[in-house]
Parts: C-alpha cells; structure tokens; sequence
C-alpha cells in the first residue's frame, strides 16, 4: 500500500475518533464555539484585506473586534437583565412574573373538571409544592448549575482555541508540516466547511419559525379573537431560541404557551397543538433546507439525526447535521458518490 494512502487512512481514523470523543465526552459545545469563532476570523480577515490591511494583521485584528463584540454583548445582557428586572413597564421582567402569577391564581378557572384536580389551586399550594420538589431534588440542581458552569467553560476555552488555531494558521510555521499534519488539516477544513454549511441553514431555520410563530401570534390568534400580552418579546425570543438547535424550540414554546394560558385554557391547548404540528412539519422542511445547502436529500439527514440521538442522546442530534455533512464531502473528494 503506498505511503500517502497509509497516510490518508490514518487521518481518517484519527478524525473518525475525535469525533466520536467529542460527542463521549460532552465537548460537543467547545468544538462548535471553536469552529465559530475559527471560521468568523476567516470571514473577517478577507474583509479587512479589501482596507489594505495584510493577512495575519488582518486575522488579529478580526479576532479582536470578535472579542470586543463578546464582552460588550455580555455586558448588554447583564445590564439588560438588570434594566429588566427593575423596569415596571409591560415588557419588563417583573411584568412577565406577575402574569405568571396570575395565571396560576386564574388557571383553576380556564381548567377543564377533570384537570383541576392536578393543578395548583393557588399561589400558596403551588409555593409548597415547590417546596417540597426543591428539597427533594437539591442535590440534583446543584449538578445541573455545575453542568452549566462547565459548560460555559469549555464554550469560552473552545472559542479561545479557535481564535488561536485562526491566528497560527496564517503565520508561516518555522518548519514544513509532515505528511500526517497535512492530512490531518485536509479534515479539519473539510469539518469547519460543513459547520459552515449547516450554520447559515441554521440562520434561515430560525427566519422561518419565527416567520411561521409571528403570523400564528399576529394573524391567526387575533382572528380568532384571542390577544396574547408580549407579543413581539415572544417573536424576538423564538429568533434568539431558534439559533440555538433543537432546545431553542422548547424554550420559545413553552413561553407561549404558558402565556397563552392567561388567555385561557383553549388558547393554551390550541398553541400548543399549533406549535406541535407546525414544528413537525419544519422537520422535514429544515432537513430540506440543510440538505439542499450541503447536497443531501431529506431523508438522508433526518435518518443520520435519528441514528446519532439513539446513539449519543440530544448531543448526537445537534453533532448529526455537522458530522453527515462531513462525511458526504470525504466521499464526495474521494469521487466515491
């Protein structure tokens, strides 16, 4: 077997094992946030060299106005939350709370006979209840608020080691890479142009429901004579929620359906079913519109998204779009399809 075959098999493996580790090891989101940051320096730099600035100037600079951008967006959001939650007006988050609790005061109203019997009857009832699940499940939590500060460690260390992967790849390396570290690249770039695929259908997925979320909460409700409160903060949250792949769903409608229920119960029970059935047939339309962005058919990438969650859970299914896309253009280089 010749050397550059041996070679290119050995990459192959390597990468086929790093992936696999990736999703095993829970460092899905340091490989995203990486492969982010990596191909928005590259975006940039480009850009940049149109001002007549040189190509490693033009990287670090880009890498530092995406730096820039990150801090000032975290502290937006902080003081945000903070203007937020000490705003009185209807948008603000204190408003949010009370129509919260007066949902639960007024759910027992808007229940069906057969429902009253598991719902809180008020706010006192549904404070023990919390109570008591808190208690119960306190170890538990504490493990869940550690899980979310190690994950946003690995998000913020994967981001750093893109912008240091973006930044060494255009400074000329005191010796030639060997043979091996050039295969290996070749699988690195084919990975970060499928993530680049799959980010912009990303882009249009999230357009679309919230295209389909505001004509169901601007046309059709109010057609039926049913006005939900909040309604363009629940749109800009279905944009926001829906970059996010699939949790980004469950966030934006749980929103409007707990709002939905301050309307009434009907009201609830409809978002709900409209949600469901909508979000169902987007499925299949973004396993179309990713498809279409990286050559597949429909079909193809829904199977790929249903073995990769039976095999890996949530992480699997957000990886499978990523990984098949990858996989598709190493047999599309190798004349294999």
């Amino acid at each position: 077997m010749p050397t550059a075959t041996r070679l290119r098999i050995a990459s192959y493996i390597l990468s086929f094992i790093a992936l696999v580790a990736v999703l095993e090891l829970g460092l899905l989101s340091a490989l995203l946030s990486g492969l982010l940051v990596y191909n928005l320096v590259h975006y940039s730099a480009p850009l940049l060299g149109r001002l007549g600035i040189s190509g490693h100037l033009a990287k670090t600079i880009a890498l530092a106005m995406l730096a820039l951008i990150f801090i000032l967006v975290i502290v937006a959001a902080v003081m945000s939350s903070m203007a937020l939650l000490t705003d009185g007006s209807d948008e603000g988050i204190i408003s949010l709370f009370q129509k919260m609790a007066e949902i639960i005061d007024t759910a027992q109203l808007h229940l069906p006979n057969w429902a009253r019997d598991y719902f809180p009857s008020n706010l006192e009832e549904l404070e023990t209840l919390a109570s008591k699940w808190l208690r119960e499940h306190a170890g538990q939590l504490q493990l869940v608020g550690r899980e979310l500060g190690v994950l946003l460690v690995r998000i913020i260390v994967g981001m750093v080691i893109g912008g240091m992967i973006a930044l060494s790849s255009s400074v000329a390396a005191s010796r030639e890479p060997g043979p091996l570290a050039i295969a290996l690249r070749e699988r690195i770039e084919l990975l970060s142009a499928a993530f680049r695929n799959i980010v912009f259908s990303q882009l249009r997925i999230s357009a679309l429901n919230t295209i389909f979320t505001a004509i169901y909460l601007v046309v059709i409700l109010p057609f039926f004579g049913v006005h939900l409160p909040l309604v363009k903060t629940m749109i800009a949250v279905t944009f926001i929620a829906g970059l996010l792949p699939v949790i980004g769903n469950l966030i934006s409608n749980t929103v409007i359906v707990v709002v939905a229920l301050s309307v009434s119960f009907v009201a609830a029970v409809g978002s709900l079913a409209f949600l469901v059935i909508i979000h169902k047939l987007e499925y299949f339309l973004n396993a179309r519109i990713i498809g279409s962005r990286i050559k597949s058919r429909a079909w193809e990438l829904l199977l790929a998204m249903i073995v990769l969650e039976a095999w890996f859970g949530i992480a699997g299914l957000i990886a499978a779009p990523i990984y098949y896309a990858y996989l598709k253009d190493e047999l599309k280089k190798q004349s294999l399809i």
